[in-house]
């Protein structure tokens, strides 16, 4: 990779038209390594001038990658997946050392977005469209999906490889060319899987990353070249991307954010829902989208919860990402401990219970590290900052309820609703709860219930600005267009102008 020296800190540039572009910016941004808290690299932030000559090389590969057979598109992504087979641990170390969530889990996260690589090597026959015979008057019609051409993807850190192969490789397989800005906290993950798409085969052009801020953004949402955008962040920002985008007359899918709520009702298999709240809401320090930041008990199973959920809490193995055991990283900046912990002050303030406070949390040999532990609240009212608001951070609130009609209306009554699950052992809750629920992506004694590549991914309400779901059947409809082609032959065609609405005969 040809990331340069600078003072001895690596500079991380753009790559545009098939190589490493030095773009002589003039703004920087430190990227840290939030284990021990020190800077290891300095990105570059992209200007309007960057994303101009990223999208010019797009739109100048874009005619030839659209007429690219299907078939052969996907050979390369097929060589691309290979790759990323064989560089799995390489990827996974770069999100660790610069997200901080554990390697484990960061290997987990590489392997769901090659699925969605294995979903797109698909693409022949996901392309396949209707054809009618003789529809009368001897035409014949049939459909296409044909590409938009450039399309541009702008990603969270959270995620710096799985959610950019959510987007790229079927923007890429359905013939389009991709601008890429991924978040500027981990940026090295995009520049590998540039290398690794070049080393597939993929032609100059057809993939390039623009780093950046605010300022990359506004210019990919401005220019006139872009003919659709994919965004993965908070809800905030989706709305922005989604008015700004479609005001420019863009396809958009914007996706927000989350506050994922599970449902234990008093029949549930106790064991089994403490071992999926600590999981899912604790992993990847709650840095997740899916992340399940609320317990709902139902009855009196609050008071055998909340004792099994502090002792886990206090006993997690928080750790620099990279030591073998370790069940929980640091935060991604301090910046963002430091909201964590604000939005932990705040329930306090607000008359929640704070059973266990991960605040000053320290890690021996870190010290200096982005670290907060597990946190818990218990008594939690929907009213409360930490129940409506997303925290991205490790901390569970326990909201207590009377009944299942209970539990339902306070989730739908909640302005996200991109995830949900429900933990019982009766079929006829899981059913109702499946049904009734106002939430995207439901799981019954599923934590995190992220559809697999060939389905798609999406919330409902706030968690979610446009019409099109995340990969899978959605995204193909999504970067590409819809067209309907009538046909006949001159031996076929009448003498005479006809004045009337074609019909069949």
């Amino acid at each position: 990779m040809n990331i340069a020296e600078n003072r001895q800190i690596a500079e991380i540039h753009h790559y545009i038209g098939g190589g490493i572009r030095r773009a002589g910016a003039d703004r920087f941004n430190d990227v840290f390594n939030p284990a021990t808290g020190e800077v290891a690299a300095r990105v570059a932030l992209g200007s309007a001038a960057d994303v101009d000559a990223a999208v010019a090389a797009a739109k100048a590969a874009a005619p030839a990658w659209a007429e690219t057979p299907p078939l052969r598109r996907a050979r390369i992504l097929f060589k691309f997946k290979e790759l990323l087979d064989r560089h799995h641990d390489d990827l996974a170390a770069l999100i660790t050392r610069e997200h901080g969530k554990v390697f484990s889990d960061a290997k987990g996260e590489v392997t769901r977005g090659i699925e969605v690589v294995e979903f797109a090597c698909g693409i022949p026959n996901l392309l396949k469209t209707d054809f009618t015979d003789n529809i009368g008057g001897g035409i014949d019609n049939w459909n296409l999906r044909q590409p938009l051409g450039v399309v541009a993807g702008i990603t969270p850190f959270n995620f710096p490889v799985m959610v950019p192969m959510w987007m790229f490789p079927v923007a890429l397989a359905c013939g389009n060319t991709f601008v890429l800005k991924p978040s500027e906290r981990d940026p090295s993950p995009s520049l590998l899987m540039a290398d690794l798409l070049k080393q597939a085969g993929l032609p100059d052009g057809v993939f390039n990353v623009v780093q950046g801020d605010k300022q990359a953004v506004d210019a990919l949402l401005a220019h006139p070249d872009v003919q659709a955008l994919s965004f993965v962040g908070s809800t905030p920002i989706a709305e922005y991307i989604y008015t700004e985008g479609t005001k420019h007359g863009k396809r958009v899918q914007a996706l927000g954010g989350a506050k994922n709520h599970l449902v234990v009702m008093p029949d549930a298999d106790l064991d089994q829902a403490v071992d999926a709240l600590i999981g899912a809401a604790y992993g990847s320090a709650g840095e997740r989208c899916m992340a399940i930041s609320v317990a709902v008990a139902v009855g009196d199973v609050a008071d055998k919860l909340v004792p099994r959920l502090a002792e886990r809490a206090k006993a997690l193995k928080i750790r620099n990402g990279m030591e073998a055991d370790a069940e929980m990283g640091p935060l991604v900046t301090g910046a963002h401990k430091a909201k964590v912990e604000g939005y932990i002050a705040k329930g306090v303030e607000e008359g929640a219970t704070l059973v266990t406070d991960g605040r000053g949390h320290q890690v021996d040999g870190h010290a200096n590290g982005f670290f907060v532990g597990g946190t818990l609240f218990d008594h939690v009212k929907p009213d409360m900052t930490i129940y409506k608001e997303e925290i991205f951070g490790p901390v569970l609130s326990v909201v207590r309820v009377h009944d299942f009609a209970q539990a339902v209306s306070l989730i739908n009554a909640h302005e996200f609703g991109n995830g949900v699950s429900c933990y019982t052992s009766d079929g006829g809750i899981a059913r109702a709860f499946a049904r009734q629920i106002q939430v995207g992506m439901v799981g019954i004694n599923v934590p995190i219930p992220v559809p697999m590549a060939w389905h798609s991914f999406g919330g409902w309400k706030r968690s979610l600005f446009g019409d099109h779901h995340a990969y899978g059947e959605e995204g193909v409809r999504f970067y590409t267009r819809y067209k309907s082609v009538m046909q006949r032959w001159p031996d076929s065609i009448a003498k005479g102008a006809e004045f009337t609405m074609p019909v069949a005969k």
